[in-house]
């Protein structure tokens, strides 16, 4: 579960950031409405789903308040979930 969560964790930031760097100024920049409804859905989907990993692997390895909080919070920080990744996740 671990493995599967660091991979949404990942896929979660990658995401975000696209939608920050790319699709926003597009819609912005360049008038392009559209250009954020298939990555802010995509994004979308991955950032619930490392909210409900992340609470069900804090239940399963009964992480403590900190790093519980750690963990959510680094779901709406860019690059947040590289950092907690890195930082909590080592095997």
């Amino acid at each position: 579960m671990k493995k599967t969560f660091r991979l949404v964790g990942y896929l979660e930031a990658v995401s975000f950031l696209f939608l920050l760097c790319v699709a926003m100024p597009m819609k912005y920049a360049y008038h392009i409405p559209t250009a954020t409804k298939m990555p802010g859905s995509i994004h979308g989907f991955l950032f619930v789903a490392y909210c409900v990993l992340a609470y069900n692997l804090a239940q399963l390895e009964r992480w403590d308040s900190k790093k519980k909080w750690t963990a959510f919070i680094a779901s709406v920080v860019p690059f947040g979930t590289f950092i907690f990744n890195h930082n909590y996740l080592q095997d």
